[in-house]
């Protein structure tokens, strides 16, 4: 069963030097912090890579991709 979705946290992080703003639900957070902590770095040292692969993308809609990606991976 799904829970429901809590709505957008927002958190800053540093990114190739610089602070940047990623608004995310919860859920999403979660599963970053995980993801994380299965490759072995940081959650900042993901949303970098992520950055620097996202394309024409916003950084929030291609963190929730990676997610969704790395979760049909899984199965």
């Amino acid at each position: 069963m799904l829970k429901k979705a809590e709505g957008l946290k927002k958190r800053s992080v540093a990114i190739a030097g610089h602070r940047t703003s990623i608004s995310l639900e919860e859920e999403f957070w979660a599963e970053l912090k995980q993801a994380s902590l299965r490759e072995g770095r940081s959650v900042a040292a993901l949303i970098a890579e992520i950055d620097k692969a996202r394309g024409p993308r916003n950084l929030s809609s291609a963190i929730r991709v990676y997610i969704l990606k790395t979760l049909q991976n899984k199965t």
